[in-house]
């Protein structure tokens, strides 16, 4: 069965992502106030293109290291909602989740 699971470890974040591939990105986004924001997103399913190869159409997305998106992850209050089977997943304020601790660091 495909059961949703919701993902607030940064260790089980990282984990899932990597196992399709995946890398993560950030786009700065300008609301109609003019407020920049930081929108999040996960590339799934890139392989590497060789040298020659066109580069992909600029989606606004900018490649960031796993340490900037989990910190923007957290700055958000957000965690990873994926599918029990697939790739297929959503963005969910955190505060719907109550099953684990929001970071993969074990509290003292």
């Amino acid at each position: 069965m495909n059961h949703p699971q919701t993902l607030t470890r940064h260790r089980d974040i990282q984990n899932w992502v990597t196992a399709r591939r995946g890398t993560p990105a950030i786009a700065r986004v300008s609301s109609i106030t003019g407020e920049v924001r930081a929108r999040l997103a996960l590339r799934l399913g890139k392989t590497r293109r060789p040298p020659s190869a066109l580069p992909d159409v600029d989606d606004g997305m900018s490649p960031v290291s796993w340490n900037s998106w989990l910190a923007e992850l957290d700055r958000q209050h957000l965690a990873l909602k994926v599918s029990g089977a697939g790739d297929d997943f959503e963005f969910v304020e955190r505060r719907e989740v109550t099953s684990s601790p929001p970071t993969g660091e074990q509290l003292n």
